[in-house]
């Protein structure tokens, strides 16, 4: 079974992507409200993804993002940013950081599994 780590500050949209994924792909759902928290929460669990809000209070994705790639023990989980910011410049700074992939909001429930899927080459079950 997969297991992803929801880091957002929202409290609707952690809820909505936890129950999506659960329904959909059945996976084991981990979730954070802050970077902070979802560092140490990545630390100790060890997850297979990180689906992550770019935009959150005191530690933003990107910010969060360095500081998972400079522990040797999270810089190989993939991350994914979850944003609404879709202007071509955010979208090419984004991708530079060396993320797995740039996911926007609003996403649509039914198809969130399959874009994580597609993006890290996880089989679709």
């Amino acid at each position: 079974m997969r297991r992803v780590l929801i880091i957002d500050d929202d409290d609707d949209i952690r809820e909505v992507a936890s129950l999506s994924l659960e329904a959909t792909a059945d996976w084991e759902i981990l979730t954070a409200n802050s970077g902070r928290t979802g560092i140490e929460t990545a630390e100790r669990e060890l997850p297979d993804a990180i689906l992550m809000d770019v935009m959150m209070p005191e530690m933003d994705g990107p910010t969060t993002f360095r500081h998972l790639q400079q522990n040797p023990a999270t810089s190989h989980i993939p991350v994914l940013l979850l944003t609404a910011k879709v202007q071509g410049v955010d979208q090419r700074r984004f991708a530079g950081l060396g993320v797995a992939a740039v996911l926007f909001k609003p996403f649509d429930p039914l198809t969130l599994a399959a874009q994580i899927s597609e993006a890290l080459g996880w089989p679709v079950e």
